[in-house]
């Protein structure tokens, strides 16, 4: 699962501003060299993003694998034909290389959970986008950062406990309906644990985060932002 863990990398230890306007660039760059061989200088550069996270890239695609059928499925589909040949690659040429630019974007974005606290991501969208909207942003992706994760680890044990109660004999119909019914009922559970602790603690919109700053070791980082943008642009 997609999560902040804790370490000593380089991605560790950058800026969160400088982090996202990397994304950012990544994906100006991805959406304007579709060819092979430019997806191929991009492929290199998000393995590179992935390795100072200190991530592995079978790991990473494990944890998007929900969104893995859909990018695989898109380019089949539209290469199927009607009649003879009955597949067309040129049809289906472009949505791959789509498919693949997607998934290159969420290796990237994988990079940045593994490696950016939850408050240093809402301290960078509240300096991004001042005021109270930029608050409501902020403290959005706090709470999705923070809760995603629990209740993915909730729908786990829920299948894990139908399975350890021969729950696999069943057929397939029941099985999802005592994970999703499970799982639900965890859900309601935590959201109202979730109000309340947050009513506990008096969760102000205006929060002391984090201190940001820029220094020499985000350098590189926004330089290549700069290259990735100017080689769109070029």
């Amino acid at each position: 699962m997609l999560r902040y863990e804790p370490g000593t990398t380089i991605a560790h230890g950058l800026d969160p501003r400088a982090k996202l306007a990397f994304q950012a660039g990544f994906a100006v760059a991805a959406f304007a060299h579709t060819t092979p061989r430019g997806l191929a200088v991009l492929s290199l550069v998000a393995l590179a993003a992935l390795g100072s996270a200190g991530r592995s890239p079978i790991g990473a695609a494990y944890d998007l694998r929900f969104a893995l059928p859909i990018l695989l499925l898109a380019p089949v589909f539209e290469g199927l034909t009607l009649g003879s040949p009955w597949f067309s690659l040129a049809d289906a040429r472009f949505p791959a290389l789509a498919s693949y630019r997607v998934f290159l974007l969420l290796l990237v974005s994988a990079a940045y959970v593994h490696a950016t606290p939850a408050r240093d991501s809402r301290a960078a969208i509240q300096w991004l986008v001042p005021g109270k909207p930029g608050r409501f942003l902020g403290l959005g992706v706090a709470v999705v950062f923070r809760f995603l994760p629990v209740l993915v680890d909730d729908l786990r044990r829920a299948r894990a406990a139908v399975q350890a109660r021969l729950g696999t004999e069943r057929p397939l119909s029941e099985r999802i309906r005592l994970v999703a019914t499970a799982g639900l009922r965890r859900i309601d559970g935590r959201a109202d644990a979730l109000a309340l602790a947050m009513q506990a603690r008096c969760v102000a919109w205006n929060p002391t985060l984090p201190r940001l700053t820029l220094g020499l070791r985000d350098v590189p980082l926004i330089l290549l932002t700069l290259a990735l943008v100017a080689s769109a642009l070029l």
